[in-house]
């Protein structure tokens, strides 16, 4: 199966950003992809309010992308934000949710592990799922996770318990002295700890396009890249917008589990 991953920067305006969507969504269709992967926080990007946005799986943002995928029969997976529930202290929030959607797929994943962490509190306004997801497409078991998961080994190994053969990662990764490092590194140990693929989809970096990034929200550092289940990097993009492309074969899986067979060794501690 062809995938794409989507590396784009976005805004405040979720429809500026759904035509975003769309401009690479047709880009990876034309590129022969069944599946292309955009990064957490499509909808919004983070440094904005998100309360005001937040919005049900079958409300019109949703909608959108849901059409789009039927019209290309591709399946999309984009970060969005729905709406949680009130916190102890009757403080909205919203849900960090992951929208999978496309020719026999309907699913959606809300991000378990919240970014608590270098100065900024994600679970002030979000949610925190509980779950993981899994969904079946072109023949491969997919998982998802969400940015700050990513260093939580345990989701990517209940993906793979799940039959996944490929873990996604969307993400908007905060920017800061060996942040980019960390990114790729941990992309590569989570791909060598399930013998998965992993497609690491970020949104890019701001300072690329010359805006300057104020506060702590994590806006991204770009650095997407496909990891074989051996933890090679097979694709990758540096800072800057683009789209990748790279053809799964769910064999090389087999054999990476034929030689280091860890999830069939794993144990309960």
């Amino acid at each position: 199966m062809r995938v794409a991953l989507a590396q784009v920067i976005t805004g405040r305006d979720p429809a500026d950003n759904l035509r975003l969507l769309e401009k690479y969504a047709r880009r990876a269709k034309d590129g022969g992809a069944g599946l292309v992967v955009f990064p957490e926080a499509m909808m919004r990007a983070f440094g904005n309010s998100l309360l005001d946005i937040a919005e049900p799986l079958d409300g019109p943002w949703a909608s959108q992308v849901r059409s789009l995928a039927d019209e290309l029969q591709l399946v999309i997976v984009a970060g969005m934000f729905t709406p949680g529930s009130p916190s102890d202290s009757g403080s909205p929030r919203v849900r960090n949710t992951l929208l999978a959607t496309g020719p026999g797929v309907e699913t959606s994943y809300d991000k378990i592990h919240l970014f608590d962490a270098f100065g900024f509190a994600e679970s002030d306004t979000v949610e925190a799922g509980t779950d993981p997801v899994t969904f079946d497409a072109g023949g491969l078991t997919f998982g998802l996770a969400t940015c700050y998961d990513i260093r939580f080994p345990a989701l990517f190994t209940a993906n793979a318990q799940r039959g996944a053969l490929v873990n996604i990662v969307s993400a908007s990764w905060g920017s800061g002295p060996g942040k980019a490092d960390q990114w790729q590194l941990l992309a590569r140990a989570r791909a060598v700890d399930t013998t998965t693929f992993v497609l690491a989809c970020g949104q890019g970096d701001p300072a690329t396009q010359g805006v300057e990034v104020k506060g702590a929200a994590p806006t991204g550092v770009g650095y997407s890249a496909v990891v074989s289940p051996f933890g090679q990097v097979l694709e990758a993009l540096e800072g800057e917008p683009g789209l990748v492309f790279y053809d799964l074969d769910p064999a090389v899986v087999e054999e990476a589990r034929a030689k280091l067979p860890v999830l069939a060794n794993r144990r309960d501690l």
